[in-house]
C-alpha cells in the first residue's frame, strides 16, 4: 500500500511539472518560454481579452520550452482540458500552443479547438492556412509575435462571423499566388526601366531625368502596394482593447485543430 501510494503520488508530481499550472492572476496569454517582449504580450492580451469579453470566445497562447515527451497534438488537448480554456457547455475555447525552435530541436505548434468551434474552425482550414499562412512562415524567421498577432486575427474573424472558413482559405491562397508572382513582377519592371532610360539618353550619353523619375514612381508603388504585414480581403479583429481577463470557464476539447513544425 506505501509503495502504490508513494507511485500515485511521483507519477501525480511528474504531471504537474509536465503541465503549467493554470495562471493566477488569469492570463490569456502565457508565455513561458520568454520569446515575447512585454509590450508585445500586453497587445496580445488586450486583444484576445476585448475579444472574450464581446463574445464570450476564449483564445489562449501558451509558449512552453518542451513538451516532456508527449505529441504536440497530445501535449495542448490536456493542457486545454486542465486548463478549461473556453466556457462550460459552450466549449468555445481556443488554444494555441508554441514550443520555439531550440540549437538541437525542431519548433512545434499546434492550434486545439474546442467542441463548440470545430464547425467554424475545421481541421483542413487551421492546417492548411491558419498554420501554413499565417504561423509558419513568421516563426521560420523567429518571428513569434508576427505570426500569433495575424493568426489571431484570423480567429477572431472566423469565430465572430465576420469571415468563413472558405472565405479565407481562397484569401490565403491568393496572397501565396501574389506572393510567389512578386520577384518576377519586379524583376520584370526594373528591365522595363532601364531600357527605357537607356532610351531616353541624350547625345551625350546622360540620361535624362524622365525615366529615373518615372521607375521611381512604378517601383515605388509597386512595392507600396504589397502589404507583407497582412491579408487584405479582410481585416480580421484588430486591436479591441480589453480589461482583465476572469478566468477559464470550464470547457472541452475533442482532438480538433492542426499543427506544425520547423
Amino acid at each position: 500500500m506505501l509503495l502504490f501510494v508513494a507511485l500515485f503520488f511521483s507519477l501525480t508530481s511528474k504531471a504537474q511539472d509536465e503541465f503549467p499550472a493554470r495562471p493566477e492572476p488569469p492570463r490569456l496569454v502565457n508565455d513561458f518560454a520568454g520569446v515575447l517582449s512585454s509590450e508585445q504580450l500586453s497587445s496580445l492580451e488586450n486583444k484576445l481579452v476585448g475579444f472574450y469579453q464581446k463574445t464570450s470566445t476564449q483564445i489562449a497562447i501558451v509558449t512552453v520550452k518542451s513538451l516532456s515527451g508527449y505529441d504536440k497534438a497530445d501535449y495542448a488537448q490536456k493542457l486545454s482540458e486542465k486548463w478549461g480554456i473556453g466556457q462550460k457547455g459552450k466549449n468555445n475555447g481556443i488554444l494555441i500552443l508554441v514550443k520555439p525552435k531550440l540549437a538541437n530541436e525542431k519548433g512545434e505548434v499546434f492550434v486545439a479547438v474546442g467542441y463548440g468551434l470545430e464547425a467554424v474552425v475545421p481541421d483542413a482550414v487551421a492546417r492548411q492556412a491558419l498554420v501554413g499562412a499565417e504561423l509558419l512562415p513568421a516563426f521560420k524567421q523567429n518571428d513569434y509575435f508576427t505570426g500569433l498577432d495575424r493568426s489571431t486575427d484570423v480567429l477572431i474573424g472566423l469565430t465572430s462571423g465576420e469571415f468563413t472558413a472558405d472565405q479565407y482559405v481562397k484569401s490565403s491562397g491568393k496572397r501565396s499566388s501574389g506572393k510567389s508572382g512578386g520577384f518576377i513582377t519586379i524583376l520584370v519592371v526594373l528591365i522595363i526601366i532601364f531600357v527605357f532610360s537607356r532610351g531616353r539618353s541624350n547625345s551625350h550619353g546622360i540620361g535624362s531625368n524622365g525615366g529615373g523619375l518615372l521607375g521611381g514612381f512604378l517601383l515605388g508603388s509597386m512595392l507600396g502596394g504589397r502589404n507583407s504585414g497582412s491579408w487584405n480581403d479582410f481585416s480580421g479583429g484588430g486591436g479591441s482593447s480589453g480589461g482583465d481577463f476572469g478566468g477559464f470557464g470550464g470547457g472541452s476539447f475533442g482532438g480538433g485543430g492542426a499543427g506544425g513544425s520547423w
